[in-house]
């Protein structure tokens, strides 16, 4: 088995999906894709478009401007026809499984050069758009319980979250994101491209939208319920709806080393795992599971963890089951940078962009960490979890 290496990652920043205050509301999906493979050929020159062996793009609903966007992407790109492309979905963890099959074709001898990435517009593409939905489910499923803000209530009910600890987590989370957006600890893995102000003018967009920095403990415990009467999950401790790309450039290591390219961290095993889709955010709990069974690791040989924050109750009930970190924020391992609440989850982009962000943290704040974990929930009951290894 080869070696398969992380040589570059890169995303766009993370725009909030409005038809009339998105930054990125006059720009396609496939324009993302296209900026991020732009800087990945730029930062690393010794590698051309007619090199990549395969390229693997991850999207949760391939539909309307998404239908097939591997491919069209790439060919609207301008770049060359002879490259392969696949376009792959199981929901949020699309853009990881899609660096998880590009590893594998890797390091089974099958590829050297290969290009992972994710992209999710939310406001092109609306969550659900153009699904049709098996009747039969109706057999093994109350519909209303798949829905995701209602798998959210029912995880903080289930594992006993408290609407204080998931209102601090939000807090701690844009807290987290503008301290290291303040600090440019975003820079290397954010391509800055052109979007547009709330007033329509043209403007340079290097930072995520949604982060609040401003964010107050005190306003959130007045937020109504968003999901059910007397609930507890509000938009606050809810991923917001975003538009987003990234891509990873990944390579066999005899080949990165021919190339005379620099490398820090290989992939080392990834995992894909189900569960009830009904309280589908706790999926990064066999998801983990699976993979510390398969390594023979558990939390204390990790670093640097990135969990994906669909919802701060799902985020929550993984930390403590797991035991990757403190029982509530601030964490001292896990989202370091802040997460999905605070960053935005482009569904399809985030398993890849979470992975992205791991490498960075790791370099950065974790040097002498051996490994990284990243993982994530997805509708009804998909999740990843990756692991990422010092070379």
């Amino acid at each position: 088995m080869q070696e398969c290496v992380f040589i570059d990652g890169v995303r766009t920043p993370n725009g909030r999906a409005h038809r009339e205050k998105g930054w990125f509301r006059k720009k396609r999906p496939d324009e993302l894709l296209t900026e991020v493979y732009k800087a990945l050929f730029e930062r690393n020159k010794a590698v051309k478009p007619e090199d990549v062996d395969a390229l693997f793009v991850g999207t949760a609903n391939p539909s309307g401007m998404q239908n097939d966007v591997g491919r069209l992407a790439w060919l609207a790109s301008g770049y060359p026809v002879r490259v392969p492309t696949n376009t792959l979905t199981n929901q949020c963890p699309s853009g990881m499984s899609a660096i998880m099959h590009a590893a594998r074709a890797i390091r089974t001898g099958e590829t050297d050069i290969m290009i992972a990435a994710g992209v999710e517009d939310m406001e092109k593409v609306p969550m659900g758009a153009n699904m049709d939905f098996p009747p039969r489910l109706l057999q093994y499923y109350n519909g209303a319980d798949l829905l995701m803000g209602m798998t959210a209530e029912k995880v903080a009910e289930q594992w006993k979250i408290s609407r204080e600890d998931m209102d601090n987590m939000a807090y701690w989370s844009n807290k987290k994101a503008a301290a290291a957006r303040d600090a440019g600890k975003f820079k290397n893995e954010i391509v800055p491209i052109m979007g547009h102000d709330d007033a329509g003018n043209e403007m340079l967009v290097d930072q995520d939208q949604w982060i609040r920095g401003d964010v107050s403990k005190e306003k959130m415990a007045t937020m109504q319920p968003s999901f059910k009467p007397n609930g507890s999950v509000t938009a606050a401790t809810s991923s917001p709806l975003t538009q987003g790309a990234c891509a990873v450039l990944m390579m066999s290591r005899k080949k990165a080393d021919a190339l005379g390219l620099s490398y820090s961290y290989k992939y080392s095993m990834g995992v894909l795992e189900g569960c009830d889709p009904t309280v589908m955010g706790i999926g990064p709990i066999p998801a983990v599971k699976k993979l510390f069974a398969k390594t023979g690791l558990t939390p204390k040989d990790i670093g640097p963890v990135e969990l994906n924050e669909a919802f701060a109750s799902q985020s929550l009930a993984c930390i403590r089951d797991l035991k990757l970190d403190n029982e509530n924020a601030p964490f001292e391992r896990v989202n370091v940078w802040g997460g999905a609440i605070a960053l935005g989850h482009p569904l399809g982009e985030s398993g890849a962009r979470i992975t992205v962000t791991l490498l960075n943290v790791l370099k950065t704040e974790f040097p002498d960490a051996k490994y990284g974990l990243a993982s994530l929930c997805g509708a009804f009951g998909n999740a990843g979890a990756l692991l990422v290894e010092k070379v």
